[in-house]
């Protein structure tokens, strides 16, 4: 079966993306996509640019953002708002709390890693911060893992790259993770709606791993305004994915999907339409058609 045209969710320098959003929107169009979403985190930067990168290549651009949000226990579940008015002053003013909030996080687990005894070099970090730019776990793995003070501690246990650092101690649970204290999954569907766009929960084998829970989880977004669910994802098996979208089509919500473009040197997240539909058909609802 053919890859994808569509892929709804891909990142850039607005967020832990290594490539400007003019240049993931023409990658994308190399790569044959038609339908595209930039979905950087916490903010909408970068869609301005990419719409019009997106009508110079002759590609259609959904404009999107992925809102790490608490649920409960759960710490950073991700809910893709889709279709947004990206101009919407109170978008605007939510996004800025909760990138505040992100940034005092970002400051804590970077001072957990030093108490954890990584040798960590804040002069990258501030100057993100400084151009605006955020900085995140990835970006905090990537700097302890390029520290020569760390490289014999990262060979002595096995961190291949800055992706292995980041999921020995920076994940929930893990001693470095510190949690975000703001937005709720109702909340950020809240803020998606009032902007006019579709809430979707993103990756949810990603985060979650029993088939029971993920579905349990589902029936609980909707009742608090969930639009749909990303069942075609990178990562998802066949399985996990025709569940997805079984359900989806069973309750009446949008089934997305996409390889999460992180840049062409990401470990994971490197290509476009990298996904599989596992025979099953996609409800893009408002989105589509492709």
């Amino acid at each position: 079966m053919s890859a994808p045209a569509f892929d709804l969710q891909s990142h850039s320098t607005r967020s832990d993306g290594s490539l400007e959003p003019a240049e993931v929107v023409a990658r994308a169009a190399a790569a044959g996509v038609r339908l595209l979403a930039l979905s950087d985190h916490d903010t909408v930067d970068g869609l301005d640019e990419a719409l019009a990168a997106a009508q110079e290549h002759g590609l259609r651009l959904v404009t999107a953002t992925e809102l790490s949000c608490l649920d409960g226990d759960r710490e950073d579940l991700h809910v893709l708002g889709y279709g947004i008015d990206h101009h919407d002053p109170a978008l605007l003013d939510a996004l800025e709390r909760w990138r505040a909030d992100r940034a005092a996080r970002g400051d804590r687990m970077a001072d957990a890693l030093e108490q954890e005894g990584f040798a960590l070099d804040r002069a990258p970090l501030e100057a993100r911060r400084a151009a605006g730019l955020p900085v995140g776990r990835p970006h905090l793995a990537q700097a302890a893992f390029d520290h020569p003070g760390n490289a014999e501690r990262c060979r002595r246990e096995g961190l291949a790259d800055f992706g292995q650092l980041l999921g020995t101690y920076l994940v929930p649970g893990a001693r470095a993770f510190r949690r975000r204290t703001t937005p709720t999954v109702a909340e950020a569907i809240g803020v998606i709606h009032d902007a006019g766009g579709v809430a979707v929960w993103a990756h949810p084998f990603w985060d979650l791993d029993h088939d029971a829970e993920v579905i349990d989880t589902i029936d609980r977004f909707v009742a608090v305004g969930l639009d749909g669910v990303e069942a075609f994802y990178i990562t998802h098996t066949r399985e996990q994915t025709l569940l997805l979208a079984g359900l989806c089509a069973e309750r009446g919500l949008l089934s997305t999907g996409s390889a999460d473009f992180h840049g062409p040197d990401h470990p994971r997240f490197h290509a476009f339409r990298a996904f599989d539909r596992c025979g099953a058909e996609p409800d893009l609802g408002p989105l589509g058609p492709v």
